[in-house]
């Protein structure tokens, strides 16, 4: 065992993480849940989804047996929705193509939908015991401060060489706990700001400590200008309910069921009259806020409309009236979400 490893190994058994919900279990299922959940998200914030979700899903045959709105309304409020949609798809495939077991061979956990090389690893290696390195954004930083590994991550060149370290470093026995210790680590000492230099167990052998780089590596992505929309909200009322209409499958919010919505550049009382058929009264704009996602933000003006009365077409299959408590129940994006929110204390 290299010298690297044995001391993450014993730091971790003494100061590590042992007490998270997905840790009582090495059942693939619970593994590859909190793994898919902790892409992008923290622990904090995942620990409550994980636990409503298992819940209502305790096993991979309740979630495959699930509809993807089902899925898509536990998940809500967690974000990166194709996680949700890809975790669904998986667990249809694990039962369509594996009998409903879980693969245990890393090419066949890699063959299913959201399933890439490290996450792959990070459940067969905590499972099955398998002999395989990880290299998710906390392990990135972990290894390029330690070895002092200049450039940006994201870049080809650059991860291939972390990938060819990672499995360089990896111990003969003990995989799991390395894995772990890794994980830990980059959670709770070698954190992107107000890293715990101190407390490290190899900070003896880090060069970018050693040579004051701590603060710069990872190399940071290479800044691009964060492009800007806007969009309106229209949020139809009849009848103290309110319509929602689902999204494509596909795409920003796939799936999931929002508020029509409008051009800043149309107006909104001739689009439900002549568009949607719709008699309505005044219109109301609420205050607009600001939705970011990883690639631009989104500037949202919510729009009221009183609606007298309804054509058939707007009766038909693509939405639903529904009132606040359930549409604060079914699968929405947060931004529908703090609308919904905000008509609710209205109305209290």
């Amino acid at each position: 065992m290299s010298d690297f490893a044995g001391k993450l190994i014993g730091w971790q058994r003494l100061h590590g993480r042992h007490d998270l919900p997905w840790q009582s279990s090495r059942e693939p299922y619970r593994v590859w849940l909190s793994e898919i959940m902790l892409q992008q998200t923290q622990v904090a914030t995942v620990i409550p989804y994980y636990l409503r979700f298992v819940a209502r899903f305790p096993d991979l045959a309740s979630l495959a047996a699930a509809t993807q709105d089902e899925v898509l309304a536990h998940w809500s409020g967690l974000g990166y929705y194709s996680r949700a949609r890809n975790l669904h798809a998986a667990a249809q495939k694990v039962v369509a193509d594996f009998g409903g077991e879980f693969p245990k061979n890393i090419d066949d956990i890699v063959s299913l939908p959201g399933i890439g090389r490290s996450t792959a690893a990070a459940i067969a290696a905590f499972c099955f015991g398998a002999r395989a390195a990880i290299l998710d954004g906390n392990v990135k930083r972990v290894l390029t401060r330690q070895f002092g590994i200049v450039g940006y991550p994201g870049e080809k060149a650059v991860e291939m060489r972390l990938w060819t370290l990672a499995e360089s470093l990896l111990p003969s026995g003990n995989v799991d706990h390395y894995t772990q210790s890794l994980m830990d680590m980059g959670a709770t000492l070698c954190t992107r700001g107000r890293p715990r230099c101190e407390a490290c167990p190899v900070a003896n052998s880090c060069v970018a400590l050693a040579t004051q780089q701590v603060a710069t590596l990872p190399t940071p992505k290479p800044k691009k200008a964060i492009p800007h929309k806007t969009t309106r909200f229209i949020i139809l009322h009849h009848a103290g309910r309110i319509w929602l209409q689902q999204r494509p499958p596909t795409g920003i919010w796939g799936g999931l069921w929002s508020f029509p919505e409008l051009d800043m550049a149309a107006d909104v009382l001739t689009t439900c009259r002549d568009e949607w058929q719709l008699q309505t009264t005044a219109v109301h704009e609420l205050p607009a806020f600001k939705h970011v996602f990883t690639h631009f933000s989104l500037m949202i003006t919510p729009h009221w409309v009183d609606v007298v009365s309804l054509p058939l077409t707007i009766q038909e299959n693509t939405g639903r009236w529904l009132s606040v408590a359930d549409a604060m129940r079914a699968a929405i994006p947060a931004p529908v979400r703090s609308v919904l929110t905000q008509i609710d204390q209205l109305n209290a």
